[in-house]
């Protein structure tokens, strides 16, 4: 497989991660998130609060279902693992690298909760979110890397080391 796919709770740094760990590896970078943006002419989080949270998540599921790429770092967002077509497609993708992270560092990066573009319904939390996706991160994943309590560099020393491991042969 020639793509690596990073998937995770918003916060878990996706889209920092792969940006560096595209150029550390000589791959392109593609952000899901703004894909949408980009189609949809709208920044997440007003796609969330005009159209809903179904709605939303189905746009993720066709962007997804639409990516056809070679030797790329993809970050979906966070909710990419509600749509089983989703997971279907990131797993025939590339490799799918979940970046775990705890509910409370989770907590502790994300600071505008009303506005970040996270797919939440009406009275959910964020506890309530990870509690749902946690699961379903695992089940989705190849690699599951810890992504917490180090650096940048570390997370990506991490899942070059993960992924170095999983190509070796048995």
């Amino acid at each position: 497989m020639d793509n690596i796919i990073l998937i995770g709770m918003p916060g878990s740094g996706k889209s920092t991660v792969g940006v560096v760990l595209a150029k550390a590896l000589g791959l392109r970078f593609l952000d899901v998130d703004l894909l949408i943006q980009e189609r949809e002419g709208a920044l997440l989080q007003k796609l969330i609060d005009t159209q809903g949270v179904e709605r939303f998540l189905d746009l993720e599921r066709n962007a997804i279902q639409t990516l056809d790429c070679r030797y790329t770092v993809v970050a979906p967002g966070g909710s990419c693992v509600c749509r089983e077509e989703s997971i279907t497609h990131m797993r025939r993708l590339g490799t799918v690298v979940y970046l775990q992270l705890s509910l409370e560092e989770v907590a502790g990066r994300i600071h505008n909760l009303e506005s970040r573009g996270i797919a939440l319904s009406p009275g959910q939390t964020l506890a309530d979110v990870y509690q749902y996706r946690a699961p379903l991160y695992e089940r989705c994943a190849h690699i599951t890397v810890p992504a917490g309590g180090q650096s940048l560099a570390g997370t990506v020393e991490a899942v070059k080391k993960a992924l170095a491991v999983s190509a070796e042969p048995l």
